[in-house]
């Protein structure tokens, strides 16, 4: 195999492709809790968008869709962690969040987990860690 080291240290960014970028902004910042880390023009109309967790270094950018490609009702392969699962089920609800009625609870060793949809239909899993 060889050397085994990369040139890659870190996930630096995930993309969901979106067309309404500043609602989308409005609901990963007020109703999921997340922070804008950066909303910078480029080309033209284009924005490049990122929010994240507080603290946290791997970013989602919120970005128009490359031409020719689409935006919405994607699975974005994008799980969340909260410590407090219950907590954040109910805060999202409150919100009128498109979250699942229930919390899946498998049982050891799978953790508390759920599902939510932003505006768009683009689909987020939520984990509880421990």
């Amino acid at each position: 195999m060889g050397n085994t080291a990369t040139r890659v240290n870190k996930v630096g960014s995930v993309i969901i492709p979106v067309a309404d970028q500043d609602k989308l902004i409005d609901f990963y910042v007020n109703a999921i809790g997340l922070e804008k880390r950066s909303d910078t023009p480029f080309g033209g109309d284009y924005r490049w968008v990122e929010v994240a967790p507080a603290g946290a270094e791997t970013v989602i950018a919120l970005a128009p869709p490359p031409p020719g490609g689409s935006s919405g009702n994607t699975q974005t392969g994008i799980a969340l962690e909260t410590t407090d699962i219950d907590a954040y089920h109910a805060e999202l609800r409150s919100k009128n969040v498109d979250v699942d009625a229930e919390i899946m609870r498998m049982g050891d060793p799978v953790p508390p987990m759920f599902w939510f949809r932003d505006p768009e239909g683009n689909t987020l899993l939520v984990v509880e860690i421990r």
